[in-house]
């Protein structure tokens, strides 16, 4: 592969990776779909994601879907949900990252299943972190608008990322980059809250 096939192909699988942080079972469904459907037309090197297309995976993943969106959206419920999927999560936007490289090569296997992996367990570590601060809101629609946005934002960058190379580089980018400085953020919070909680000496 020339430099620029690399480089493009990581930039879609880190990409599909960050967002299966936020919604792995949306991630996958929407790709085996449109894909089954014929609704985007995928470059010949994702040709690997054509086992999302397998009925048995897309009804699988529709289940997850469903039970997903509702979980998502429900007090407390979504941070239970978070939890259960710490390893999910990221086990799924490795096999994904794996799927888009190039399986003739074992080496960029195994370093797509890593970096898919660590990308798709920082996503969701800063979503899972982000919705319990969420849920210690005493109101329960600031928790539906945030579920509501990550489903929608999640099936449009993912669009984006599956049909043109260049923007899925851009939007990797940005994702980490935000992730991570949300991390931070959550991080000095909760040093604040338990800090500033201690009784003094």
């Amino acid at each position: 592969m020339a430099a620029m096939g690399v480089v493009e192909l990581l930039g879609v699988a880190a990409s599909v990776s960050l967002l299966s942080g936020w919604r792995l079972y949306l991630c996958v469904f929407a790709t085996g779909l449109a894909m089954r459907t014929g609704w985007v037309e995928l470059p010949q090197h994702l040709a690997g994601l054509a086992v999302l297309a397998n009925p048995w995976v897309l009804g699988i993943a529709g289940i997850g879907l469903i039970a997903e969106f509702f979980a998502d959206k429900i007090l407390w419920l979504d941070s239970i949900w978070d939890a259960v999927h710490t390893l999910v999560r990221p086990v799924g936007g490795a096999l994904l990252a794996m799927a888009i490289v190039d399986a003739q090569d074992p080496a960029w296997q195994v370093i797509s299943f890593l970096l898919g992996g660590g990308a798709a367990l920082l996503t969701h570590g800063a979503k899972a972190g982000t919705r319990a601060v969420v849920n210690a809101s005493p109101e329960p629609f600031s928790n539906v608008a945030v579920s509501t946005g990550e489903d929608v934002a999640t099936t449009g960058l993912l669009y984006l990322a599956l049909t043109n190379p260049i923007a899925a580089i851009i939007i990797a980018v940005i994702l980490a980059i935000g992730a991570v400085i949300a991390i931070i953020l959550l991080r000095r919070m909760l040093r604040r809250l338990f800090g500033g909680s201690k009784a003094p000496a």
